[in-house]
């Protein structure tokens, strides 16, 4: 493991495509089984070695806050009545209260600008940033896959993607790849089909050198008039550097409804105290709607 002990959440998205849902229930805070999809990603950061976290909110801190503070009542409820492993559950998902802190986004400008806004914070140390909308299903937790391959200079996941949907992905340029690491010349913003320099589109999981602070400070509006953290990468790598890693694992858009459904289907079967409830209860359906068709 390095030296990246701080990592970024940009958690400041309206969630518009699960309204009405999201009109009360921030986004990040959706169930996946029985943890929130924030939790999954501050586990991923513990796993990799970060142990301060800061977060991007867009209506202030108090749903994220409540939840990863301590419930005393509760846990004092659970410790009376013997119910030992809910308690230990119950108590993986406090953080300590100097290891975290809120920062507001007044307007959704784009993935940079929140990036941007955690500057002071974050300091002249490498940091990670995690989308919470990408939940990556893998054996070893994907940042730790890439913490033990940083090098120092900027790492972002990548993927193949099909080339019906690249165009929604900012995809790298590869000069040239040593196993899992792909040395980048370039990145472009969701590019046409056409003009896309490769299959590998970026996923919410990135290594920073601080440096992108600079090229963040003052970057005009890019792809969706938004400010966009692919282009201050791409201007940084010429000084800076910049790898893709093709990560080991499973991603799922739980940005979407459809992916969000694919992932909680994928993680109850591999629950063993849900798995056979939950294929019977498949196989019904299915049977269903085969009968109905």
């Amino acid at each position: 493991m390095t030296g990246i002990r701080k990592a970024v959440f940009p958690v400041a998205g309206l969630g518009t495509r699960f309204l009405p849902a999201t009109k009360s229930v921030a986004k990040e805070m959706l169930p996946l089984i029985d943890r929130p999809l924030i939790q999954y990603a501050v586990d991923e950061a513990r796993a990799a070695g970060i142990d301060e976290f800061i977060f991007v909110t867009s209506t202030g801190q108090s749903v994220l806050e409540a939840y990863f503070g301590r419930n005393s009542g509760l846990e004092r409820k659970l410790k009376d009545g013997g119910k030992t492993n809910l308690l230990n559950r119950l108590r993986r998902s406090n953080l300590d209260d100097e290891t975290y802190n809120f920062i507001q986004q007044d307007s959704p400008r784009g993935l940079g600008h929140a990036v941007s806004l955690a500057r002071d914070l974050v300091g002249d140390d490498p940091f990670a940033v995690i989308l919470p909308d990408d939940v990556i299903h893998a054996r070893r937790p994907v940042l730790a896959q890439m913490v033990q391959n940083f090098q120092g200079s900027h790492m972002i996941a990548t993927e193949a993607v099909p080339s019906d949907r690249i165009s929604d992905y900012g995809v790298v340029d590869i000069a040239h790849g040593t196993g899992q690491v792909q040395h980048l010349k370039g990145l472009v913003e969701k590019p046409a089909a056409d003009q896309a320099p490769s299959e590998f589109g970026i996923v919410g999981r990135y290594l920073l050198h601080p440096s992108i602070f600079d090229q963040l400070d003052g970057l005009a509006p890019g792809a969706g008039n938004e400010i966009q953290l692919t282009d201050a990468i791409a201007a940084d790598i010429e000084a800076t550097g910049c790898c893709g890693f093709a990560f080991q694992g499973e991603r799922f858009d739980c940005g979407s409804v459809a992916g969000y459904l694919e992932a909680t289907t994928v993680f109850a079967l591999e629950r063993a105290e849900l798995r056979d409830g939950f294929k019977s209860m498949l196989r019904q359906r299915m049977n269903l709607l085969s009968a109905a068709a």
